[in-house]
């Protein structure tokens, strides 16, 4: 049968050139690559290296001008994605440990020549926050969710109220995965909930328009829940850092404040991505039933976790009643679960340790800004005094949305969140008239978490994109509304809390 077959070089031509074409884009990868890394290294040395003199700042040191240099190279290299985030985060606190700490280069790191030296413990210690607890604390309850079943039986049961009408159907699984999103990653909670939709998908006519508004429904609301919560976005945990870092503002704003203003936020903001949605993408199925895989598991470790979640949401609501920080009761469901045998070593490593990292970075950046006083001296040097509090506000807003359109929204609020801050205790008393710093921070906030115009803008958006049922045309005309309508309200609400200094 072989030997009358005479096909077998076309076979041998085509898998030579599917190898051709995989080389071919291989090839051209590693040449986009190079010439991005060839952009990085030739600013950093180029800032590493200008006059002192060139940044118009009295009184630089040299350790200051390679914090400048590394800063440069942090955001460029964020933007470019030469490496991934958490790799460039990484590079930062090498480079800071290097070149600008008490423990660096002897020949490069001499303080009576350099300047004023960081300290190496300070600089390890951003890996070791009290933020990136918070972080450790929300993962362990999402993986303990998942590994019973607590989450997809949560879903089932959240669900189950709106019914089988195909509009009421889209309301449930944007206030649920909202809801999620406020105590889960929104990526892990995204992942989860587009499980969810596949069979909703297969029910749906591919013709309709109904399917892309069911998958567009859960990056919307993946990022729009994240704003409820401290814990349900990495800006949001970084900003409370700024806020409440006891050897700065020492704000002491708690988890129950935070979800007092912005949990009435979130589900107005659902409210209205739901009516968008079902504008612009209108159902031709009127119907839809919903079958959810998944089961719960009726173990003791199952009542475990349950008891753990509640008792744990009750102790980050009741703060200020029980004097515990939402930092120490990001550890307790961590112990509980540890001790009991809920999580064991091997579900360690489904924590999301490059977003750890990534943030780690952002925070070592952000210690060396402050602690070499380079922050405050290249504040000083330009007059924020004579500025307008309102154009410190949309200005800060419009830059970290743009921003965080393109490069990760962790990135972006470690790379503004320190600046900000040196910016509006420069300013004094004047920022009081819109309520302060925290207007400013918490602002910049919700302003990363509305960036949703590109698949690239957020991990949520980037998994909805690889279904294949949404094109990014109308990916990004969803997004910009609803960001834009995000940014509004949620600047303007911000706005109005602090000129009553509610906040």
């Amino acid at each position: 049968m072989f030997k009358s077959f005479h096909g077998f070089h076309i076979l041998d031509a085509l898998q030579k050139a599917r190898k051709a074409q995989k080389a071919a884009r291989q090839k051209e990868r590693l040449r986009s690559t190079s010439i991005k890394a060839a952009i990085v290294a030739f600013i950093t040395l180029l800032v590493w290296n200008l006059p002192a003199d060139s940044f118009g700042i009295e009184g630089l040191t040299v350790v200051q001008q390679r914090i400048i240099a590394i800063f440069a190279f942090a955001t460029i290299a964020w933007v470019l994605e030469v490496v991934p985030a958490w790799a460039t985060s990484v590079a930062v606190i090498g480079l800071l440990l290097i070149f600008t700490s008490d423990s660096g280069l002897v020949f490069m790191c001499d303080p009576d020549t350099v300047g004023t030296l960081l300290s190496y413990k300070s600089v390890m210690a951003t890996f070791a926050d009290p933020v990136i607890m918070l972080f450790i604390g929300g993962f362990i309850l999402a993986i303990a969710a998942g590994k019973t079943g607590i989450d997809a039986q949560l879903a089932k049961a959240l669900l189950r109220p709106f019914g089988n009408k195909s509009e009421n159907v889209l309301l449930g699984f944007l206030l649920i995965t909202g809801l999620f999103s406020m105590f889960v990653s929104n990526t892990a909670t995204a992942a989860m909930m587009l499980t969810f939709l596949t069979p909703v998908f297969k029910q749906l006519p591919p013709e309709g328009k109904g399917r892309m508004a069911m998958a567009l429904s859960i990056p919307i609301a993946a990022n729009l829940g994240g704003m409820g919560t401290p814990i349900g976005t990495p800006p949001n945990t970084i900003a409370l850092k700024y806020l409440n870092d006891p050897e700065g503002l020492n704000l002491g704003i708690g988890f129950g404040q935070w979800m007092l203003y912005m949990f009435p936020l979130v589900i107005v903001l659902l409210l209205i991505s739901w009516f968008i949605l079902k504008k612009m993408f209108p159902f031709t199925q009127k119907t839809i039933s919903l079958h959810i895989d998944g089961e719960m598991q009726h173990t003791i470790k199952t009542k475990i976790v349950i008891g753990t979640f509640i008792l744990t949401v009750l102790l980050w609501l009741l703060d200020s009643v029980s004097g515990i920080n939402s930092y120490t009761v990001a550890l307790v469901p961590f112990v509980i679960f540890a001790v009991t045998g809920v999580i064991e070593r091997r579900d360690l490593e489904e924590i999301n340790w490059s977003v750890i990292w990534m943030v780690a970075g952002g925070f070592a950046l952000g210690y060396a800004l402050n602690a070499s006083g380079l922050a405050k001296q290249a504040v000083s040097s330009i007059p924020f005094g004579e500025f307008s509090p309102l154009v410190i506000l949309i200005l800060a807003a419009i830059i970290c949305y743009g921003l965080s359109n393109f490069i990760s929204n962790s990135a972006t609020a470690a790379l503004l969140m320190p600046i900000l801050t040196v910016v509006c205790l420069a300013m004094g008393d004047k920022l009081d008239i819109i309520g302060g710093t925290p207007t400013v921070l918490i602002t910049v906030a919700v302003a990363a978490s509305s960036a949703m115009v590109l698949p690239i803008s957020t991990p949520p958006n980037a998994l909805a994109f690889a279904t294949n049922l949404i094109s990014q045309k109308n990916m990004a005309r969803v997004g910009l509304i609803v960001g834009t309508i995000s940014i509004l309200m949620g600047g303007s609400l911000l706005y109005l809390l602090g000129t009553m200094h509610l906040i």
